[in-house]
């Protein structure tokens, strides 16, 4: 309880309340200062109860405290006595009543004023069943709906905007940045229309120009138009195929099949889809329902803190228990007169089960069925793309395997060709070699024969020189080559270098006079940048000023509004039950007894009598049953007796009978081993 009172105090002394409270000041205050501190907490909430205690009658407090609180969900602890007590306990004041509710209010404040807003336009209101009878109430009342409707809508796309990570700060930079881009464009613009303006016949050629834009983006029009309709023929080619697929499977179906065959399958498919549409579809159809309901009621409902899901988890964990404690007390009940129905309906459950999953094995199945032939589809396509020739089947196939087999006996002729020319190979490769051993033989002879005459070397130096003459020859070449395009470079190079000074001379000149202007502009810039950021942040501050007051003003009004629709709305209410009232009394006070027959009091005051009429004669008919009950009931015991008495004599006549024919059996035997 002291850390409760504790953390009231805290924030009562944060804004916006500043009360500058401790624990011996809080705890001392009356019931009447309480009451306001509970009205001032719950004005901050919802700015209409801001309002002085003293000056209101205690019951108006109670009752508006109250309805505040059951719109924020406020559960008092306790069952319904405890309740009485809390009703009681806010009227006077009690402090083990508010410091409950003042620290349930101060923890969650922000929360409850997001509540108390959204339930000005949430919270419906109640209008009895017999006026929604009159036309005009009721149209008023679905476009009331429908504008809470559209409120919720507004309301989340505001939450969502106000997540979405976009702020102002954000948005001024990105203006001052495509305006500072704007300022470019429009200077860069600007020089470009001041070059082209010295140039000749400049006004044809920006008609030339726009005409070689237009025509570009025709020709990107014509080309994306060109896509699209080959996307269309590539789409049509591929249904024209799976139309085509499915002709041939069709085929080959009504070819393979019989009539009993095919009346089998269509009565398994028909089996199948009855079954779908007459129990699963709807059964899954209807739980959709449900669950779309709920989530509806859920999203009618305003929003619910972390403290109510806990209360509802509570409540729903009791509801469990509650129920398995019905169904064991059921089953102990109903267990040995009905064990076999049980047996029966957990087979009959269990069949249902299996007869579910198969169904849902069975559509699986149809669903990868149809799944793989898409992508068999998407196979043949992607063949037919890279190969231009399309997946053989029957006829077609027994055909391939046949050409095949005529080329693979050419594939094996072929191999013995390059067999045999391998072979050759060979054979070549080892006389190459026997050459060039004699080759070699030779070259020791003619060198042996060159020792003997002194000439050692001769035939390698010759060799040698009329390889190094011909790559001398080949080089002089390349270096004439090379001198003549060098000179021709340099010529080039000099010609363009002064054609470049020539053409840079006059634009170095404008250049020095550009670079002059854009110190003395940079200069000016920066002094106007100066007078700017002074002048916006004195703006800034004015702009958040009236943006303040803008806020209080537009609160005020919304206020104004939604007051001045909800006494409107209760004005016409109330003038039209005046106008029924005044329609009744002038049925009931009217001579006429037939108009005076249509009047409510009238038909009320009817009905009640033939309802006691009725209860008079089943009375009466009560009072008859009771007399005759007694005798009634010693007649069915008489006449129970009388069956019984019955059922025993039969039964004697019957065992009678069955005695004597035995007898006579018994004798006629006799009889027969006498004779014999």
């Amino acid at each position: 309880m002291s850390d409760q009172i504790q953390f009231i105090v805290e924030k009562l002394n944060q804004e916006p309340f500043r009360k500058n409270y401790n624990l011996i000041t809080f705890d001392s205050l009356e019931s009447v200062q309480l009451l306001q501190l509970l009205s001032d907490v719950l004005g901050e909430i919802d700015p209409k109860h801001a309002v002085d205690v003293r000056e209101e009658l205690p019951e108006n407090t109670a009752k508006r405290m109250l309805t505040l609180l059951g719109v924020l969900k406020y559960k008092p602890p306790g069952s319904v006595t405890d309740l009485s007590a809390f009703r009681q306990g806010l009227v006077t004041g009690s402090k083990p009543v508010i410091h409950p509710v003042l620290h349930w209010l101060l923890q969650r404040t922000n929360e409850l004023k997001k509540r108390a807003y959204l339930a000005r336009f949430l919270v419906k209101l109640d209008v009895p069943v017999e006026f929604l009878q009159d036309d005009t109430v009721a149209d008023i009342n679905k476009q009331y709906e429908e504008l809470m409707e559209a409120f919720k809508n507004l309301h989340k796309e505001c939450e969502q905007l106000k997540t979405s990570g976009l702020s102002t700060a954000e948005i001024r930079r990105d203006i001052s940045a495509m305006e500072e881009e704007k300022d470019q464009l429009i200077k860069r613009v600007e020089r470009l229309k001041k070059r082209v303006e010295t140039v000749q016949n400049h006004q044809r050629m920006l008609e030339i120009a726009r005409q070689l834009r237009l025509e570009k983006e025709r020709e990107e029009s014509l080309a994306q138009q060109k896509q699209e309709q080959k996307n269309q023929l590539f789409h049509a080619e591929q249904r024209l195929q799976r139309a085509q697929l499915q002709l041939k499977e069709m085929h080959h179906a009504v070819v393979d099949s019989k009539p009993e065959s095919l009346m089998k399958k269509l009565e398994e498919e028909i089996n199948f889809n009855s079954y779908l549409a007459t129990e699963k579809i709807p059964r899954e159809l209807e739980s959709k329902k449900k669950s779309v309901y709920f989530l509806q009621k859920a999203i009618a409902e305003p929003a619910m803190g972390q403290s109510d899901l806990n209360v509802l988890e509570s409540k729903i964990n009791e509801v469990n228990v509650q129920i398995n404690q019905l169904i064991e007390k059921r089953m102990m009940k109903y267990e040995p007169v009905d064990s076999k129905l049980s047996m029966y309906r957990q087979q009959a459950s269990i069949i249902s089960r299996k007869k579910e999953a198969k169904a849902e094995e069975l559509q699986a199945a149809k669903e990868e069925m149809s799944s793989t032939e898409k992508q068999m589809i998407q196979k043949t396509n992607q063949a037919h793309e890279l190969d231009g020739s399309e997946i053989l089947k029957g006829d077609e196939l027994k055909h391939y395997v046949n050409k095949l087999r005529s080329k693979n006996t050419v594939y094996k002729k072929k191999r013995l060709e390059i067999a045999e020319i391998t072979a050759e190979y060979g054979i070549l490769q080892r006389t190459e070699e026997l050459l060039k051993q004699r080759h070699e033989a030779i070259q020791q002879q003619l060198q042996a024969i060159e020792d003997k005459k002194g000439i050692s070397g001769y035939s390698y130096t010759q060799e040698e020189l009329e390889r190094v003459s011909a790559v001398k020859s080949e080089v002089d070449e390349m270096k004439g080559q090379t001198l003549d395009s060098m000179s021709e470079m340099v010529k080039k190079l000099n010609a363009m270098v002064t054609e470049k000074k020539s053409s840079l001379a006059p634009v170095i000149k404008e250049l020095r006079q550009l670079r002059q202007k854009c110190q003395e502009l940079t200069q000016e810039c920066d002094e106007k940048k100066i007078q700017y950021d002074s002048c916006a942040a004195g703006l800034e501050s004015n702009r958040s000023t009236l943006e303040q007051e803008v806020k209080g003003l537009l609160e005020e009004c919304t206020q104004e509004e939604s007051n001045y629709h909800y006494v409107n709305c209760m004005k016409k209410n109330l003038e039209i039950q005046l106008q029924r009232v005044k329609e009744e009394m002038k049925i009931y006070v009217s001579p006429d007894p037939q108009e005076r027959r249509k009047a409510i009091r009238e038909q009320y005051t009817r009905m009640i009598l033939e309802q006691e009429n009725l209860g008079k004669k089943l009375r009466e008919k009560q009072k008859v049953v009771r007399e005759s009950h007694g005798p009634n009931m010693k007649q069915i015991k008489m006449w129970q007796d009388f069956e019984q008495l019955m059922e025993c004599k039969r039964e004697c006549f019957l065992k009678q009978q069955n005695q004597t024919a035995i007898g006579q059996v018994i004798q006629e035997a006799g009889k027969d081993r006498l004779v014999l």
